[in-house]
């Protein structure tokens, strides 16, 4: 996954054509493009095909499930053409490790906080445990919330060779540059892009805030 920008679509349009449109207005700015399963059960798997075609494609499945599933699933994916996929690390080091082995050098991310208020109830209590699991069993980078921005610089420190993706910005509340600021590789953001009259505007923006952080 190229590193311009440092910004990711997380396109949870279901509209199709919209979600295409949005895409086509954006792919000159972003890095890669997230899809869920809104899009996915709104135009099937084959969507992630088509829009390999135009962009980096990163399947956010968040699987959790035992080994030889999470290997069906991923094999699936990435036959389609993802570039990566995200996981989840509480069903263990067998499933994980699963999980990027079946890959085949794919980008696997594993979470290790959820963005929204609910993740603090679990999942935050486990973060590094996750972080660092993730690092022992080879995924290539971590999700961490950009809505706690703090939480970024102590996940980071529990596995600091891997990249963070931090979901988060603009709906949710969170910042790109505060994130980005507390060790973010780069930023996930959806609405505030696909939900805008004005996707490459919105897209732009952000993507210069981020720029303008480098030194």
């Amino acid at each position: 996954m190229k590193m311009d920008s440092r910004l990711i679509l997380a396109l949870d349009e279901t509209d199709v054509p919209k979600a295409l449109h949005v895409l086509d207005e954006v792919c000159g700015i972003i890095d890669a493009v997230k899809i869920n399963w809104p899009l996915i059960l709104s135009a099937g798997p084959e969507i992630i095909t088509t829009l390999s075609q135009k962009a980096d494609v990163i399947c956010d499945f968040k699987i959790a499930d035992i080994p030889n599933t999470d290997r069906l699933i991923i094999e699936q994916s990435v036959k389609r053409g993802a570039s990566g996929v995200i996981v989840h690390a509480f069903t263990g080091t067998d499933s994980l490790k699963e999980c990027v082995s079946a890959a085949g050098g794919r980008d696997v991310f594993v979470v290790t906080e959820m963005s929204h208020p609910g993740g603090q109830e679990f999942t935050a209590k486990h973060a590094e445990e996750f972080a660092a699991m993730a690092a022992e069993c080879g995924a290539s980078g971590l999700i961490a919330p950009a809505t706690r921005p703090e939480r970024i610089k102590k996940i980071k420190e529990s596995a600091p060779g891997l990249l963070i993706l931090s979901p988060g910005v603009g709906a949710q509340g969170g910042s790109a540059s505060n994130a980005v600021l507390n060790g973010a590789d780069y930023v996930i953001v959806g609405r505030s892009i696909y939900g805008s009259s004005d996707p490459k505007d919105a897209a732009q923006k952000l993507a210069d805030e981020i720029k303008a952080l480098r030194f």
